[in-house]
């Protein structure tokens, strides 16, 4: 029997798991483990939804799994033994031949002072719900963060909540990437939401307001979304200064090959540089893994993981966004959609994992098909 244990069920771990699963089902000599610390499936690209009270799918992995022939482990993971080839799950362990890395990042708090101790993060499902208990009673709020995140996040609370004052704090402007006219709209969107946009620096969070170079602002409720950091425990493996797994062209850890890591969790070099973390990337490396352990089960050397980027939709509340194509190299693109175009583009996005999912577990084990359409 050869196990394979994936780490973390976002949307790269169980791209990687329900791929794998589907493909050997049916055969005795492989058991797939999905490792997660909660049942719940997180759809971190509608977290800023729930963190305004929005309702979204309750999506539970026994079930997204069922049919697969994967098994569903839940637990934290609290150490990995390299050399023993197991993973310490609160208290039992588990033992693996090979291992997918796949536990993503989280809000880096520890980048600014009194960020853990006074700040909200967008996480974890949980994390966004007790940030939507709090923001009937709140007044000011301040969002750190101008990237994608930072601004959805703010353009939904001003939406849902018009009475409160919502300021984007950050260091460049917000869609500072995006094509001139792109960035003059989503600009206009903020202004119309009521979006206050500073760029400074975040110092210090504070109980009630946030410290920057030119002086103080009042929040009674801190989001931040400037950032994130990995788990320490890759630390073991080469990793990069961000901590996160050096992977050779196959998403294999340079120092310890029988571990592929994949998602936020993964140093991914690609001819444009470092790959950064996105649904849109993070699934192509859950499936280029599955694919690639495939061919090392039947004897063969996994290829090449190659990705260019499409898109940034970027959602300005429920009826209104900004769409940004772009180069194989995340830059953009004359191409841009903006409006309720661009709010229906960016919500098919969001929802398009799910046929992706559901395709994945119907596949029989001969229509393995390399991505870009080249055969396993």
């Amino acid at each position: 029997m050869t196990e394979i244990v994936i780490l973390g069920a976002g949307y790269a771990g169980l791209a990687a798991a329900v791929q794998l699963a589907a493909r050997t089902r049916h055969d005795d000599t492989v058991q797939v483990t999905l490792v997660n610390a909660t049942d719940r499936f997180t759809e971190r690209l509608r977290l800023p939804l729930t963190a305004t009270g929005q309702q979204v799918a309750d999506l539970r992995l026994p079930g997204l799994l069922a049919g697969t022939g994967a098994r569903f482990e839940p637990g934290w993971v609290t150490a990995i033994d390299l050399a023993a080839r197991t993973v310490t799950l609160d208290d039992r362990k588990i033992t693996f031949d090979i291992l997918v890395y796949a536990l993503g990042s989280v809000a880096d708090t520890a980048a600014v002072p009194g960020a853990d101790e006074h700040a909200y993060t967008l996480n974890s499902f949980d994390d966004a719900a007790v940030l939507a208990g709090r923001l009937a009673g709140a007044s000011d709020v301040v969002v750190g963060g101008a990237g994608p995140t930072g601004v959805e996040s703010a353009a939904e609370i001003a939406s849902r909540f018009p009475h409160l004052t919502v300021t984007l704090v950050g260091r460049h402007e917000p869609g500072a990437a995006m094509h001139p006219m792109a960035r003059a709209h989503l600009r206009a969107a903020l202004d119309r939401l009521g979006v206050r946009t500073v760029r400074a620096e975040i110092r210090k969070v504070l109980p009630d307001g946030v410290h920057l170079d030119g002086g103080t602002l009042p929040a009674d409720l801190f989001l931040w979304a400037g950032g994130t950091r990995v788990s320490p425990l890759a630390a073991a493996m080469t990793t990069d200064p961000r901590g996160r797994i050096v992977t050779d062209a196959a998403l294999r850890s340079v120092s310890h090959p029988f571990v592929y890591a994949v998602g936020d969790a993964a140093a991914i070099r690609q001819p444009y540089g470092i790959m950064h973390g996105t649904c849109q990337s993070g699934m192509p490396t859950g499936v280029h893994a599955a694919l690639s352990i495939l061919r090392e089960l039947n004897g063969k050397q996994p290829r090449a993981f190659r990705f260019g980027y499409y898109h940034t939709p970027v959602s300005l509340g429920r009826r209104d966004g900004v769409v940004q194509f772009t180069h194989g190299d995340d830059s953009p693109r004359r191409l841009y959609l903006t409006g309720r175009l661009a709010a229906r583009y960016k919500e098919i996005v969001t929802a398009s994992p799910w046929p992706t999912y559901r395709r994945m577990r119907r596949m029989p084990a001969s229509a393995a098909f390399w991505p870009r359409g080249k055969r396993a």
